[in-house]
């Protein structure tokens, strides 16, 4: 697999305990015309630093990036330990809706409040994704290529998925699965 989806890399950490299945997501500048797209079913978690604000996300997850901050990788190396198959998703046109979505994500509110309302279209898209960690990490350059603001990365090289290991059992990630289509059943895709 050579898709890669950037995330923050407390979000990521999130996704990688299972604590979380839910990726919201606006778009970054260089999405173009059309924003944001859910392009790929499954990818890899790109951990980046690159707007990583610790104050973006709820109190325990602060003191979880506090703990994992010091083995983050340097700023020339990434690390992939995790990819994810997209479930379900939804593009969220009310910030109503976004809200119905509390608790099984670790961003604050206000966060998601200023997502929803930046750019030219009021919404954000909301993932449940399941998460997969690979049977080792896997650390490569980092590319100039993969700088700026943008969801989806090309990986200069192929990163083997085989044997990698769901990190939520079926009836746990099922039980989330569910949790999330409830919030949003009167949304449409």
């Amino acid at each position: 697999m050579r898709t890669a989806f950037k995330e923050w890399a407390i979000v990521v950490d999130a996704l990688g305990r299972g604590e979380q299945i839910v990726i919201l997501r606006k778009g970054g500048i260089s999405e173009g015309r059309g924003g944001f797209q859910v392009e790929h079913p499954e990818f890899l978690l790109f951990a980046t630093l690159f707007h990583q604000q610790r104050e973006s996300v709820l109190p325990h997850a602060q003191r979880r990036y506090d703990a994992i901050a010091s083995r983050l990788p340097a700023a020339d190396k990434l690390r992939i330990e995790f990819f994810a198959k997209v479930a379900e998703w939804r593009r969220l046109d009310s910030l109503a809706d976004a809200e119905r979505l509390r608790g099984q994500h670790i961003w604050r509110d206000e966060v998601v409040a200023e997502r929803f309302e930046w750019g030219r279209t009021k919404n954000i898209f909301a993932m449940a994704v399941r998460v997969f960690r690979l049977r080792s990490a896997v650390e490569l350059p980092m590319s100039p290529s993969y700088g700026g603001c943008k969801s989806w990365i090309e990986l200069e090289e192929e990163v083997d998925v085989r044997d990698a290991t769901p990190v939520l059992d079926d009836n746990a990630f099922n039980a989330r699965l569910a949790q999330f289509a409830s919030a949003l059943e009167a949304v449409g895709k």
